[in-house]
């Protein structure tokens, strides 16, 4: 779990432009609620899953925070061996059915934007600060 959280935060905000964790209130019946959006930007809603069997409710977390913001769902797949396996296909299926994004990124390349984001900031800052 801890590893999907800190890859979700590093595709949000160094790949995706977001905000990582966002909470939305909603109700039902007499009692208040929240959910978590993995990643959100001005117009989508991003659900963050490794390619293991947990994300398979992706689907349903993407189009419920869609349905809360009035944004576009999408589903980022993280893909941690390299193949697409029982889990992601079943998910970039039903995802292709509902009319929503599902897009894959690799969890090597993540970790490595990561390790290496400050050689790319060296350059837009002011001398001397």
């Amino acid at each position: 779990m801890r590893l999907e959280i800190e890859l979700a935060a590093v595709l949000c905000s160094l790949i995706l432009g977001g905000e990582t964790e966002v909470s939305h209130p909603y109700s039902v019946g007499y009692d208040l609620h929240r959910i978590r959006v993995d990643c959100e930007t001005p117009d989508a809603v991003i659900e963050v899953g490794l390619d293991k069997r947990s994300s398979l409710d992706s689907l349903q977390q993407a189009l419920f925070a869609a349905s809360l913001t009035g944004k576009r769902p999408v589903i980022a797949m993280i893909d941690t061996d390299g193949r697409e396996g029982p889990f992601e296909l079943r998910i970039r299926t039903a995802a292709e059915m509902a009319g929503v994004d599902y897009t894959v990124y690799q969890r090597h390349a993540l970790i490595r934007l990561q390790m290496t984001w400050w050689l790319r900031t060296l350059g837009r800052q002011a001398p001397g600060s």
